[in-house]
């Protein structure tokens, strides 16, 4: 996790959250892994909120984590022990399975699903 440390080395409070922080987010990545016979993960920065950990199983069910930092992301992927893409490539999207609601909700509108509430 030295990259969390090299991040924010110059406050040792915030540097011990940070660790608090990746050490939670990598507990809820090993129990999703666990659940669904292994994961895989991408982590794209998403600006001032920081960064979505996108996860997916072995058996095609995916989730997000949202990280307050990058740097938090990337440990806490690390330190979950499962494989982490530079990118989320066609490699990986092809491993995800949507259901309907995804459908509903991806595209819903455009395709006769519920109309947005006025």
């Amino acid at each position: 996790m030295s990259t969390v440390q090299d991040n924010h080395r110059d406050n040792p409070g915030a540097q011990a959250r940070a660790r608090r922080r990746s050490a939670r987010l990598a507990r809820q990545i090993e129990a999703f892994a666990r659940r669904h016979g292994g994961a895989e993960a991408s982590v794209e920065y998403i600006g001032g909120r920081g960064a979505r950990i996108v996860l997916v199983a072995a058996d095609g069910t995916w989730g997000d984590l949202v990280a307050p930092a990058w740097d938090i992301a990337r440990a806490a992927v690390e330190q979950a022990g499962i494989t982490v893409h530079d990118d989320f490539g066609p490699d990986l999207a092809a491993k995800l399975r949507t259901g309907p609601y995804e459908w509903s909700r991806m595209a819903g509108i455009q395709i006769g699903g519920p109309a947005n509430p006025r």
